[in-house]
C-alpha cells in the first residue's frame, strides 16, 4: 500500500494556489473538475508528497472550521534563514517564528496558509 495525498477544502482557491506554490514550493500537477468542485492536486518538488486543494462551487462565506483533529502539514527546509526573507518578501509572517527544537541546531517554525491550515517548517541539522 501506498500513501498517495492529502485533500484538504479551500475558501479561496487563488491565495491556496498562490500560498503553496509560491511559499511552500509546490508545483501544480494537475486539476480535476467534479460535479460540485474542482481539484487541485500539488506536488513537492521530489514528487513524494502530494496535497489536493479542494474548492467547492458552495464554499461557506466563512470558510471552513480545521477542526480539533488536524495538527499540521510538515515540510523540511534547507534554511529557516531564507525561508524567513521569502516570507517576508512576500507579505506572510510566522505563526511560531523559528526556535531551536532540541538544543542540537535543528530549527523549527510555523506558518498558516489562507484557510488557517498550520505548516510545520524543519531545518534539521546535517551531522
Amino acid at each position: 500500500m501506498k500513501f498517495l495525498h492529502t485533500m484538504i477544502r479551500v475558501k479561496d482557491i487563488e491565495k491556496s494556489l498562490k500560498f503553496y506554490t509560491e511559499v511552500l514550493d509546490m508545483e501544480l500537477d494537475h486539476e480535476k473538475r467534479l460535479e460540485d468542485c474542482t481539484l487541485y492536486f500539488l506536488n513537492d518538488k521530489e514528487k513524494t508528497c502530494q496535497i489536493e486543494l479542494t474548492y467547492n462551487d458552495e464554499t461557506p462565506s466563512a470558510g471552513y472550521a480545521v477542526g480539533t483533529g488536524f495538527g499540521h502539514f510538515g515540510f523540511a527546509v534547507a534554511s529557516l534563514d531564507e525561508f524567513t526573507k521569502k516570507i517576508e518578501k512576500l507579505g506572510y509572517t510566522y505563526l511560531y517564528p523559528p526556535f531551536d527544537l532540541n538544543g542540537k541546531g535543528s530549527r523549527i517554525a510555523f506558518i498558516q496558509d489562507p484557510d488557517g491550515y498550520e505548516i510545520e517548517l524543519i531545518e534539521k541539522v546535517v551531522w
